[in-house]
C-alpha cells in the first residue's frame, strides 16, 4: 500500500426507502473498499427450520435473498437485536464441497458452514444498488 498519497472518496448522497419493519443495515464494500451495494434486513422469519433449498426458495418468496457471509457479518454488527439467536444459513455453497454452505451462528456471531441438508433458520435481505 502507498502510505505516500492520500485518497479520496467521494459518496454520492442517496436516498434509500424501506418498506415497514424493513431495517437498514448498512453499506457492502467491495475488496477496494468501493460501494458494492446497501442492505436492508426483512422483517420476515421462516416458521420452521429448513434445508438451504428451501431456505433459499424461502427468502425469494418474501422479496429478498439469503445474505452472503460478508452481509451476515455485516448485520451483525449493524442489527444484531433484530436477529434470531439461531444459526442462518448464507447464499453462498462451499467453495471446496458443494453439498455444504456457510452460515452465521447470530447468538455469537461465528460463522461456518453446513451441510445443506440440515435444518437451520434464515433471514432474507434486499440489496439496494446505489
Amino acid at each position: 500500500m502507498n502510505t505516500t498519497t492520500n485518497t479520496h472518496i467521494q459518496l454520492a448522497a442517496i436516498a434509500i426507502e424501506l418498506a415497514p419493519s424493513e431495517r437498514y443495515s448498512g453499506t457492502v464494500l467491495d475488496e477496494t473498499g468501493l460501494v458494492l451495494h446497501h442492505l436492508s434486513l426483512l422483517p420476515a422469519r421462516p416458521d420452521v427450520r429448513k434445508n438451504w433449498d428451501d431456505a433459499k426458495a424461502w427468502a425469494t418468496s418474501v422479496g429478498g435473498d439469503l445474505p452472503s457471509p460478508q452481509e451476515q457479518a455485516l448485520l451483525f454488527a449493524n442489527c444484531r437485536d433484530a436477529l434470531p439467536k439461531a444459526w442462518c444459513w448464507s447464499n453462498k455453497t462451499h467453495e471446496q464441497d458443494a453439498s455444504y454452505a456457510w452460515d452465521c451462528y447470530f447468538n455469537y456471531g461465528d460463522q461456518g458452514y453446513g451441510l445443506k441438508s440440515y435444518e437451520g433458520s434464515a433471514v432474507a435481505v434486499r440489496r439496494l444498488i446505489p
